[in-house]
């Protein structure tokens, strides 16, 4: 079967994304709080590289009053000196975004800022709501103009709509969370309080931070780190959490069964960064296990071990320590590309894949290469890769990969795409190995995942098809565009 037979028409770049990156920040002493959320952005940028955007309101000043910048772009690219001083107030929220459902255009940049009867809201939003269609439609045949295409003003409206109902904003945001599915990660600013949500399930990472007087609401404890600040705890899958000047306040009357919870096992494997921790587990700790169990699972005699940069780094150092097959390097990536490079024509000679990665050839020429990787979902750039190693003078090389194959779509926030585009559906692999003209290759056993989380209850439904909740009868992501 010639490769071009099986995946034509594909865009060069068809690794992994994540939709979104989230950042809340309340300082009690009053001081502006912009620049600081700025560089937790900037830590958080490995899960959106498309739009950023944040908005503050000062908690003494007036309550209808808040500054927000937005636009397409890296967080260094959007934000300057004189755009942040004019964003004065110490609460707020910022946002990265990586488009899975809605176009990539400034409209649906984050954050959202509403103003409404009670005031104003900020909401940032990583996720993705499986009834998003539905409660869009509700909403609009009872008089809402929607200014995105995103599921995220969904939320934000619902929140507005309960606030008129409710006592207090956090009673809003429990109330609409209980309407919405799917997975979220949320921080909302209203103008006198910093609320956080996460869905029951845990899909997506959510922790709490301190530094000084000011209390931190963010997607990882990288964020907090490049802040020096201190991690208090993670979000509970399913707690709303509200910090004002007393304090924090925990609402828990959404939180499931341990048992019952499905946090996405791609924050471990590929999301987030490596010395990030989420829910008391260490990432970079999860991936050296894949590498280690890949080597006695997918053992292979060779001369090196290298793993395809950033992610799969970590996993092949886990595969070298336990095979004691050398560790190396064969990769240079070029830090200066992001996953919205303005990618070559298919018929242009300059590979997206080579833009990105170029072989050390004095390192692999001549060996049996062992390479890892986080994943294969249409199997191009895995292909390519083979073939750079394979021209820079290896002699073999060994695809493991630290998951599962994929078989089916991700509905989660994570763009997976439909099954007939995804290289191991259908496939044996076998069939895959020649697809990607490796001389060997092994994926990680899906009894091995929960392994790699310390026994936490995880989404496997990639793998599977068997997903905590059901999924919609139609693909909904991007709906909204059409």
């Amino acid at each position: 079967m010639k490769y071009n037979d099986v995946i034509s028409h594909e865009q060069p770049d068809s690794g992994l994304h994540e939709e979104c990156g989230v950042f809340g920040m309340y300082d009690f002493d009053g001081k502006d709080v912009a620049s600081s959320i700025y560089y937790g952005l900037f830590a958080l940028q490995h899960r959106g590289q498309e739009s950023c955007g944040i908005a503050v309101c000062d908690t003494e000043g007036p309550k209808g009053k808040v500054d927000s910048f937005k636009g397409m772009g890296l967080v260094n690219e959007v934000f300057t000196h004189e755009n942040l001083a004019k964003l004065h107030g110490n609460l707020g929220v910022g946002h990265v975004r990586y488009s899975t459902a809605g176009a990539s255009t400034r409209e649906n940049a984050q954050p959202l800022v509403l103003n409404y009867v009670k005031g104003t809201l900020a909401l940032a939003h990583n996720g993705n709501l499986i009834n998003a269609n539905e409660l869009r439609n509700d909403l609009a045949y009872t008089g809402a103009i929607f200014q995105t295409t995103i599921d995220s003003e969904v939320i934000a409206y619902h929140i507005a709509r309960e606030r008129l109902k409710t006592k207090s904003v956090q009673e809003a945001v429990l109330e609409a969370c209980q309407k919405i599915k799917g997975a979220y990660s949320l921080v909302v600013a209203s103008p006198r309080k910093l609320i956080g949500a996460r869905d029951p399930f845990g899909f997506k990472p959510l922790v709490i931070g301190k530094r000084d007087n000011a209390y931190i609401i963010t997607s990882e404890t990288c964020a907090l780190e490049t802040l020096d600040a201190e991690f208090v705890r993670d979000v509970e899958p399913g707690e709303v959490v509200t910090i004002t000047a007393d304090g924090i306040a925990s609402d828990r009357t959404m939180c499931l069964q341990a048992k019952e919870q499905a946090r996405c096992i791609f924050e471990y494997i590929y999301f987030a960064r490596p010395d990030s921790h989420i829910d008391g587990i260490s990432v970079y700790n999860s991936r050296i296990l894949a590498g280690k169990f890949l080597a006695i699972d997918s053992p292979v005699d060779a001369d090196l071990v290298v793993g395809v940069p950033e992610s799969g780094n970590a996993a092949a150092l886990g595969y070298a320590m336990q095979s004691n097959i050398p560790y190396g390097t064969a990769f240079i990536k070029n830090g200066y590309v992001g996953r919205t490079f303005i990618k070559p024509q298919q018929s242009s000679r300059e590979s997206a894949v080579r833009i990105k990665l170029n072989v050390l050839k004095e390192a692999v020429a001549g060996k049996r290469v062992v390479m890892i990787d986080d994943s294969i979902v249409r199997g191009t750039t895995s292909d390519r890769i083979v073939n750079m190693l394979k021209e820079a003078g290896a002699k073999e090389v060994h695809v493991r990969i630290s998951s599962p194959p994929f078989l089916w779509p991700c509905y989660f926030g994570t763009d997976i795409p439909e099954r007939e585009q995804l290289i191991a559906y259908n496939r044996t692999v076998e069939e895959i190995r020649q697809i990607i003209q490796a001389d060997s290759l092994g994926y990680l056993k899906v009894e091995r995942l929960e392994e790699l989380v310390g026994g936490l209850s995880i989404c496997k439904g990639c793998f599977t098809g068997k997903y905590p909740l059901d999924p919609p009868k139609e693909d909904i992501r991007g709906e909204f565009d059409r």
